[in-house]
């Protein structure tokens, strides 16, 4: 039998039948024909490259096979990513940061224990990434991302740098008072970094009209209590000029900006999101000396409670910053670059997801979980809760 026949012979009776023992009869006959081995990786090259032309992104696959299946799936996932990353096209920067957070080559090699056993869970990984559905394309432009200002080979401006360093400081105080300053300073400083970069790309059309268009990035949202979470991410969005459309099914939100907005969001959520962690702990273990356990919806009532507060703290400090800047401004396109640039990540949402839904905060319920995260939040205050947006 030819090695080709092989593998056909097995994807055959493993991802197109359902029969509870067809997996263990596709692995055998894989198992029994080393020779098939090559082929059977270069097939699931293919998977990967299907899956980016269904919309999925590497961090999106690491995602979800990490949701959906084992450790041992995860490491071949992506080293199936390395392999055929060679072979596409080139992608952006974006892309390209997600291939380099990808495990080190060394972790991404799975066990071999058996022949068998590796068949059986590579067989598992293609089953799942046969099933993926289409997602919302992010890429615009031909280079794979929206057109964006010289990004590929600017370095990292100070501005940024400085919001890293702020951030960093914030999740490794044990002062909340002090974690609370630090946040709205770097939130200030996003905004105040947002702006130049409007009014620098408005400036380079000679116009009020920005040249760059808004993009998209997709950011995970982790179990547990992903509904608080993805409230503390919509509230970070909305507080630089962003949107978030929540996928719950897949455990992210798509966010839609412009790449300063954009990078600004990722940056803050991830910090708020560890000094969220950092103060629930703090908070259960005053819980627990007062005679109380840790319950499930203390802990998604603390959350839910952060983000609420949380919101309201981002949205005031980008406001005041934003003000001040348009006071201060020299250039009297400043306020219709913004509004413009409102309207066009209004419109990309719209085109994206013209069809969403909302969806209410379940297990919020913990009157004392809500007080402490409220408390925290004033520490860390993040606002208005909007309902989520669900693609």
């Amino acid at each position: 039998m030819s090695t080709p026949r092989t593998v056909d012979r097995a994807f055959e009776t493993a991802l197109y039948d359902t029969a509870d023992d067809a997996l263990d009869t596709a692995a055998s006959l894989l198992a029994a024909d080393p020779a098939a081995d090559a082929e059977l990786a270069r097939r699931g090259e293919e998977f990967v490259a299907t899956a980016w032309r269904r919309g999925w992104q590497p961090a999106d696959l690491v995602r979800i096979v990490r949701r959906e299946l084992d450790d041992v799936h995860v490491r071949l996932v992506a080293a199936l990513i390395r392999a055929q990353a060679p072979h596409d096209r080139a992608r952006g920067p974006r892309w390209a940061a997600q291939l380099d957070d990808l495990p080190d080559a060394e972790a991404t090699v799975p066990p071999r224990a058996d022949r068998f056993s590796h068949a059986t869970a590579v067989l598992e990984l293609y089953r799942l990434l046969l099933r993926l559905p289409g997602l919302e394309p992010l890429e615009t432009g031909a280079a794979g991302e929206a057109p964006r200002r010289d990004r590929e080979n600017r370095p990292e401006s100070r501005a940024l740098a400085r919001i890293r360093a702020l951030l960093a400081k914030a999740e490794a105080t044990g002062y909340p008072e002090e974690a609370e300053a630090l946040s709205a300073k770097a939130q200030e400083l996003m905004a105040r970094h947002s702006v130049d970069e409007a009014l620098l790309a408005a400036q380079a059309q000679g116009s009020a009209t920005s040249p760059d268009t808004p993009g998209a990035c997709r950011i995970g949202v982790e179990p547990p209590y992903e509904q608080a979470k993805a409230v503390l991410l919509d509230a970070v969005a909305d507080a630089n000029h962003c949107r978030a459309v929540w996928n719950e099914p897949f455990g992210f939100s798509t966010v839609v900006g412009f790449e300063a907005d954009l990078e600004a969001v990722e940056l803050l959520y991830t910090s708020l999101l560890v000094q969220a962690e950092a103060a629930m702990t703090k908070a259960e273990a005053g819980q627990r000396a007062g005679g109380r356990k840790r319950t499930k919806t203390f802990r998604q009532s603390f959350l839910a409670a952060y983000a609420h507060r949380a919101g309201t703290r981002l949205r005031a400090a980008a406001e005041a910053a934003t003000e001040a800047a348009a006071t201060g401004a020299a250039d009297a396109n400043l306020l219709p670059v913004l509004a413009s640039r409102e309207v066009a990540v209004t419109d990309r949402v719209e085109r994206m997801f013209p069809q969403t839904t909302t969806t209410r905060l379940r297990g919020a319920a913990d009157a004392a979980g809500w007080t402490e995260g409220t408390r925290a939040a004033d520490a860390a205050r993040v606002g208005h809760h909007r309902p989520l947006k669900q693609g």
